[in-house]
């Protein structure tokens, strides 16, 4: 059981990331919001994070809230991968207006997992 975060893993293609916004389902479960859609052409599932200019005018807590969300994504995607089936692009958009803490932000990311991992069952 591997819990890296490859550079093949990684959502950059900014066409992808307008189809998230524009075709893509989402779940909330406060202060992240899930952002996916089905990819049949990628070879894995690929995820990106954000975090708003607008609720957090320093670079350097923007930086370590994606720090955090991408810890947390890492140690707990497994499930999602070993589906086999479908392969998503996916963007977690932090809602939050103040810093939080890891364990809230693990949580919330396990619960928002499950809820995908449940939907494509």
């Amino acid at each position: 059981m591997n819990n890296s975060f490859p550079k093949q893993e990684k959502l950059k293609s900014r066409k992808t990331i307008e189809k998230l916004f524009v075709e893509g389902n989402s779940f909330v479960k406060y202060p992240i919001k899930l952002f996916f859609v089905a990819q049949a052409e990628l070879n894995t599932t690929q995820a990106t994070f954000a975090v708003p200019k607008r609720s957090f005018k320093l670079a350097v807590k923007r930086n370590l809230i994606k720090r955090q969300l991408r810890e947390a994504y890492r140690l707990n995607k497994q499930p999602l991968l070993m589906e086999g089936g479908k392969n998503f692009a996916i963007l977690f958009l932090y809602l939050g207006k103040d810093l939080p803490k890891y364990e809230a932000l693990e949580k919330s990311m396990r619960s928002l997992l499950k809820k995908l991992k449940d939907e494509v069952s």
